[in-house]
């Protein structure tokens, strides 16, 4: 197979597109779990705020606005294809400028500080975004985009485990972070869990799951029931939608798993809104 060449102009423009389309647009699989929770609530008020919801992400959808005011910090994955020659200039300068496209000419939030302690002046364009790339065969590159809003990034959470940590362990880890969080990351939440690797693996693997669609069943079905089973028990909380009670805290839970040293298990919690904003695309 020959090398692919790959301008990286092409791939700044997909990162504008699809960052602009990820905050007005509503994955279908996120849309339709918001719609079967409405009519499985048996909260009258959480069924309302869930009718609410769902005509919110409508408007967004056909007025061309942000679904939720908190655009995000621009979080990116690429698998890039190792068959693929790069041409046309710096990725890392492609990237931030389809970021800085998509916020400052999409007229979306601007929620990026330059220091994180000093300071902390807005940057202006919402850059930089937090980048992880990755070589896979192939000679396509994938791109997928997370606007992270930090109303529910600010819940989420780390645990280093023992290794005699048992899976009840983990799943009182994972709900009671959601029943600190209570109200404040606007539930009906997401959840994404990352098991194993290292500390910032956990951490990388719980951002990347919540990349996945609603719909997605795990294709462990050890890890699949273990999902369900983290599902069930969020929704006894009974916090509901935006804290008003009811029986849908959690629209999904997702792991992704990564093998570990034996000394330790890593577990991290990434929590996220009920406006689970992610979009993908290859060039």
């Amino acid at each position: 197979m020959g090398i692919r060449s790959v301008d990286v102009k092409i791939i700044e423009d997909k990162i504008a597109e699809l960052f602009v389309s990820a905050n007005q647009v509503l994955p279908k699989s996120t849309l339709c779990a918001i719609k079967c929770a409405k009519c499985s609530e048996t909260n009258p008020l959480a069924s309302r705020v869930l009718s609410i919801m769902e005509e919110n992400a409508d408007a967004a959808r056909e007025l061309d606005i942000p679904i939720c005011q908190d655009t995000g910090m621009a979080v990116v994955f690429l698998e890039v294809g190792q068959d693929i020659h790069l041409v046309g200039g710096d990725l890392g300068a492609a990237i931030e400028t389809g970021v800085r496209r998509a916020y400052v000419d999409g007229k979306l939030r601007l929620s990026v500080v330059d220091d994180p302690i000093y300071g902390r002046k807005n940057t202006g364009t919402n850059t930089p975004a937090v980048v992880h790339t990755e070589i896979v065969p192939g000679d396509r590159v994938k791109i997928t985009v997370i606007p992270k809003g930090f109303g529910s990034e600010n819940m989420s959470a780390v645990r280093m485990f023992n290794p005699s940590a048992v899976e009840d362990d983990i799943v009182a880890f994972v709900t009671e972070t959601v029943k600190k969080a209570g109200a404040n990351p606007c539930p009906p939440v997401t959840i994404g869990v990352g098991i194993g690797g290292t500390f910032e693996k956990a951490a990388l693997l719980s951002k990347k799951a919540l990349a996945r669609e609603l719909d997605d069943r795990n294709p462990d079905e050890k890890y699949a029931k273990l999902e369900e089973k983290m599902l069930n028990e969020i929704n006894k909380l009974d916090i509901g939608p935006q804290g008003f009670g009811g029986n849908t805290t959690a629209l999904s839970v997702k792991i992704e798993k990564y093998p570990t040293h034996i000394a330790g298990l890593p577990v991290a919690v990434n929590v996220c809104c009920h406006v689970h904003r992610h979009a993908s695309a290859y060039v």
